[in-house]
């Protein structure tokens, strides 16, 4: 499912604001979706209220006194009033739902005042929308919609909200239930984006077609399709490389030529095909001098996770068992919160998580989905989908390993184990500080992702939108030249060094090439633009059955 990060001929890329979308419909009542944005708070203040996960509720209606969506303050109507008026009905059958489409014959511009109804009603910072804006100055309901946000900024300067999007339904469904999508199975990242450029594979998907060239981690690209993706520049030359790197559909094929160990190879045909992510690996008990220590790599938190995830703590639990956890999270995310609660609930012991909440969503003070208080939070869940009893760590502390590509529900777990006062060490980069959310909502075959809650510990923390830092003198650059679970990776052996001695510093005698990149400015980590931003989200499914 791993989706490669694009390159600029002389500057990063900046992540995508939108991504568009048309396909299947997503039921409203199937999934809450949770992605980040930058400090500040909701529209209102009193009790926090919120969205219960599964519930149909409809948002009061929007003040207003017409229909065109114009944005000028004025003719705003409720979202109610025109759903599914749809420029382009689709018929047929829902997969997701098993029934008809709800599509009904309407105009581009009743697809437009949709969206600016349902922006009034639900979206967060509702009151910073600028008032100026006229949908007739946008050709689509998407255009449109990617305009409707608020221009305020976060602390450290960055767009408050920078993850306002659209998505096809279906491929979101088979992304966060499954982790299928077109690709080779690899991830890329730079190390330097400009030219000369660094194009580094992070990670290969087990039994993608990347694993089947015998490719790995720290694989640098040194030419695509005949293009040099080291020196080239120009537009075409940039297009053609980023087009490589992201593949559109199953089949696609392309030649890639990759340096290992300083040596070129020869060059590999890599087809894109539809590839399941394998989201726990490289499970692990390292001995040290001062006890044991359970590794794992967790890049996904997909509905596959789940047992994954229970069967790596069962494995540390055999024998002598753990005294600490490195959990390896620099690549992830997101995905559904319950994955986290659980995984959050295993580390800890039940004594400490239970009666609190892993996380409770705010919203604006419209209480747009008309919910209590109580159907607000998201307890420790102690429990598997199917009810069975969870295992436990009983840990009182745990080190994250993180980068600028550890998101949402992954700093959901830091979050919520340091609200109920477990010792949350991170060693790596800042984290990328997504601590708000959205409730996806079709309309005529698009998704739509407006930010419309934060999320707080049980302590009501959850201002982190410029990120979580690493510990003091624990920022350590990505390290390519070992593979992940290495003991001799740069950022893991930083991690183990701080158990056993109480700083990341690696003694003479331990260091390991890689290492000395940890001097580096922590804007020059290598990071994953090119990834879809499903999967930098938080999801909140339906409740588990009783």
């Amino acid at each position: 499912m791993l989706e490669s990060r694009k390159i600029d001929d002389a500057r990063r890329l900046p992540r995508p604001g939108a991504w568009t979308a048309a396909g299947a419909v997503l039921a409203a009542a199937a999934l809450l979706s949770a992605c980040g944005g930058g400090g500040g708070g909701g529209g209102g203040g009193g009790l926090p209220i919120g969205l219960i996960p599964g519930a149909t509720t409809t948002p009061p209606p929007a003040s207003g006194d017409g229909g065109n969506g114009s944005g000028s303050g004025s003719g705003i109507v409720a979202s109610a009033t025109v759903a599914g008026l749809c420029a382009s009905p689709r018929t047929g059958i829902n997969p997701e739902t098993g029934g008809a489409y709800p599509d009904r014959s309407g105009t581009l511009d009743n697809e437009k005042s949709w969206v600016r109804g349902w922006i009034d009603e639900t979206y967060l910072w509702y009151g910073e929308v600028p008032t100026t804006l006229k949908a007739a100055d946008y050709a689509t309901p998407i255009t449109w919609f990617n305009v409707l946000k608020t221009t305020a900024t976060t602390p450290s300067g960055r767009a408050k909200d920078r993850f306002h999007f659209t998505y096809d339904t279906e491929a979101y469904r088979q992304l966060t239930q499954g982790g299928v999508s077109a690709g080779y199975g690899m991830e890329t990242a730079a190390i330097r984006s400009s030219p000369p450029r660094d194009i580094r594979i992070a990670l290969v998907e087990p039994g993608s077609p990347a694993a089947g060239k015998n490719l790995a981690r720290g694989a640098k690209i040194l030419n695509i399709d005949g293009v040099d993706v080291v020196n080239s520049t120009g537009t075409a030359n940039v297009n053609a490389i980023n087009g490589a790197l992201s593949p559109k559909a199953v089949g696609e094929s392309h030649t890639f030529t990759f340096e290992v160990n300083g040596v070129a190879q020869s060059p590999v045909q890599l087809t894109a095909a539809n590839v399941t992510s394998v989201p726990v690996q490289n499970v692990q008990v390292i001995d040290t001098g001062s006890g044991r220590v359970g590794y794992l790599l967790f890049n996904d938190h997909i509905t596959t996770s789940e047992t994954q995830l229970i069967n790596a703590v069962n494995s540390f639990k055999q024998g002598a068992g753990i005294q600490d956890l490195v959990l390896d999270m620099r690549y992830n995310g997101g995905g559904q919160l319950l994955i986290a609660s659980r995984l959050a609930y295993m580390i800890a012991s039940p004594s400490v998580t239970a009666g609190k909440t892993f996380e409770q969503l705010v919203f604006n003070d419209k209480n747009p989905f008309r919910l209590s208080v109580a159907q607000t939070l998201t307890p420790f869940v102690s429990t598997s989908r199917s009810g069975q009893p969870l295992p436990t760590l009983g840990l009182s502390r745990v080190t994250v390993l993180t980068g600028p590509d550890t998101c949402s529900a992954s700093e959901s777990v830091v979050n919520s184990l340091r609200g109920v006062g477990v010792t949350v060490n991170l060693v790596g980069g800042t984290t990328c500080g997504k601590p708000y959310g959205f409730y996806p909502q079709d309309n005529c075959g698009t998704t739509y992702f407006a930010i419309q809650f934060k999320g707080v510990n049980q302590q009501g923390y959850g201002d982190y939108g410029d990120g979580m830092a690493p510990n003091a003198g624990c920022v350590v650059a990505d390290d390519f030249n070992h593979q992940l679970g290495d003991k001799a990776e740069a950022r893991l052996a930083a991690a183990l060094a701080l158990r056993s001695s109480g700083s990341c510093s690696v003694s003479a005698k331990t260091t390991v090439q890689g290492l000395e990149k940890a001097a580096e400015p922590e804007a020059e980590q290598p990071y994953l633009p090119g990834r879809s931003p499903l999967r930098e989200n938080r999801l909140i499914g339906l409740p588990d059955p009783a």
